[in-house]
């Protein structure tokens, strides 16, 4: 930037690079809406006043000039597109910043996956920041295919794109000061970085303690007690409205009610679906709540700017970078125009800039299971009672619940008529051979499976189904794929999304992905499913560090108890209680 240009520009010496002319500025500093012009020079928004005139005019007539839009944390991963297709969705909507948290690759692929996410987002038109992933594995209770140490994390902390520590789950290894825990934090400290937070329920002088530790903000809550009780200890509260966790709804009461400036929206996981509305769709909703105009936008952008420290961004106001959106109301939130660093980068809802350098880096494949075999599905039944998991719908929660199966030649197999189906997680990083099995309720499917390689955290093989052999079939068919999700029925695959990236993303445009997850979804309903993104909500249960009982690689976990437990045995301890 030539600062004297700008100078003199800003005085109305010189000529903009740009004018906006006649415009209303949501002005998330003052918290008013007043007219101005606003001028720009080389990517910085130069002046804000009257009468500016510039190389190039644009005049608005009166619609509104917002600062685009900041999610505060998300994994791109999810949305199973390249960083290029996920731009393509969100840039139009009016989200020109993201902070990512690589945490899903790097389960995968470790420092790896970090390298391909940054070297992925080059050349965007949308600033892609990174928090380095704190659990890489979430816990030592499943196989990752990579263990992140301080070490790790420690080559990369300076990099300039770099923020801070990502979602630091492991909330019981902070409060027992695990030594790996405490250097990645001393890590972030040391070189005035942020620490995201993830602690679902955890409240009281363990919450103080863990926010004592440095952790600085939370994703994870789902009610207005909890949220409320993070606030006053000072936390960033982010709210999360994704594919599968929904906050939004449950948080606005406290969103109307309580000081919103340490309020921030993310979208945390998000299929392509749910990209073409996103941080706007949040903004709309507040609004429609009774939330305050500013107040929403501030949540989309100025507050999420300044708890992760980035300079300039996130209002319309000189010295600002030039990142805004043109309004025609403030009820729809749909831009008509979106700027980059003073660029036109969508207009109408669609890029208008050309996007460079859309080779895929290079990847090595990552689905590596042991040979397995038909005889691989099988459990040996002790009773004909199970401890099961049982999803809440729209929550990552889940429930323990005593359930009843079938046994067929010794064998537990899944009970349809109650809905208590077999779920096995398969170790797909180091070919070990491991393969948790349990049950599951909620997902009602009456023949066939479903299955995937995308289980968060640790990604390994999830399949859910009602007998072996199509159980079988679905693990089969993936590892041929190098990863996917897929539906299986009968002994013939119905539907198939190769994720041939990691076993996580696709390599194709975003219309084949959404046209394809919306055949996945179809499949699975004509099977008998009767949850609404069943490969989302499947996708969590191998998950333990959200409550209350999930499945990995290793068996079934009981989160508040923090140990494996033997399904039949604990249906036996139950009837002994009683």
């Amino acid at each position: 930037m030539n600062r004297e240009h700008t100078i003199n520009i800003a005085r109305g010496i010189e000529p903009a690079d740009l004018v906006i002319k006649n415009a209303n500025i949501v002005n998330v500093l003052s918290e008013e809406i007043h007219k101005s012009d606003v001028a720009i020079a080389d990517g910085i928004i130069a002046g804000i006043g009257n009468d500016y005139h510039g190389k190039k005019e644009i005049d608005i007539s009166g619609a509104y000039v917002s600062p685009s839009f900041i999610d505060g944390h998300v994994h791109i991963e999810s949305s199973m597109l390249l960083p290029s297709e996920f731009a393509k969705m969100v840039v139009p909507s009016g989200t020109t910043t993201v902070i990512i948290d690589p945490h899903e690759i790097s389960n995968v692929l470790g420092l790896h996956g970090i390298s391909f996410m940054h070297e992925a987002v080059q050349g965007l038109p949308m600033d892609v920041y990174t928090m380095l992933p704190s659990c890489v594995p979430a816990t030592p209770f499943e196989t990752s295919g990579f263990d992140l140490n301080s070490y790790d994390l420690s080559l990369l902390i300076d990099k300039p794109w770099v923020l801070g520590i990502a979602e630091m789950m492991n909330y019981a290894g902070v409060l027992n000061l695990d030594k790996n825990v405490m250097a990645k934090l001393e890590l972030a400290k040391s070189h005035h970085k942020q620490i995201d937070g993830h602690a679902p329920c955890l409240s009281g002088k363990d919450l103080c303690a863990y926010i004592a530790s440095g952790v600085q903000s939370d994703h994870e809550c789902t009610t207005p007690e909890e949220a409320r009780e993070k606030l006053r200890l000072g936390m960033y509260l982010m709210i999360r409205e994704g594919s599968a966790a929904k906050d939004l709804d449950a948080l606005l009461p406290l969103l109307k009610t309580t000081n919103t400036r340490k309020c921030i929206f993310v979208t945390d996981d998000r299929h392509p679906e749910d990209l073409n509305a996103h941080i706007n769709s949040m903004v709309k909703k507040s609004v429609e709540y009774g939330i305050p105009v500013i107040k929403a936008i501030q949540m989309a952008s100025l507050n999420t700017a300044e708890y992760f420290r980035i300079q300039n961004l996130g209002a319309v106001a000189p010295g600002y970078r030039a990142d805004f959106l043109v309004l025609q109301d403030l009820k729809e939130f749909k831009p008509e125009l979106v700027f980059k660093n003073g660029e036109l980068v969508a207009n109408n809802g669609h890029l208008v800039c050309e996007l460079t350098n859309r080779d895929i880096p290079n990847i090595r494949g990552s689905v590596n299971v042991k040979w397995i075999k038909y005889d691989d599905f099988k459990l040996k039944a002790q009773t004909d009672t199970v401890k099961a998991i049982q999803i809440i719908p729209k929550q990552l929660l889940t429930k323990s619940i005593i359930s009843k199966i079938k046994v067929v030649d010794g064998y537990a197999e899944s009970n349809i008529e109650n809905d208590t189906l077999k779920i096995c997680v398969i170790e797909r990083h180091r070919a070990g051979g491991n393969i948790g099995k349990g049950f599951v309720k909620g997902f009602n499917l009456k023949s066939g499976a479903i299955a995937s390689t995308v289980a968060h955290d640790s990604h390994n093989m999830i399949v859910i189904g009602t007998d072996d052999s199509d159980m079988y079939m679905a693990a089969v068919e993936l590892i041929k794929s190098h990863g996917g999700k897929i539906v299986v029925n009968n002994g013939e695959v119905i539907s198939h999304l190769p994720l041939p990236v990691a076993g996580l993303i696709s390599d194709k445009d975003a219309g084949y992905v959404m046209s394809k997850s919306s055949e996945l979804n179809f499949a699975a309903k004509s099977i008998g499913c009767s949850v609404d993104d069943p490969f989302m909500a499947m996708a969590f249960l191998s998950l333990p560090v959200i409550p209350e009982l999930k499945i990995t690689d290793k068996g079934v976990f009981d989160t508040l108890s923090c140990k494996f437990i033997d399904i039949f045995e604990e249906t036996a301890n139950a009837a002994i209680n009683r």
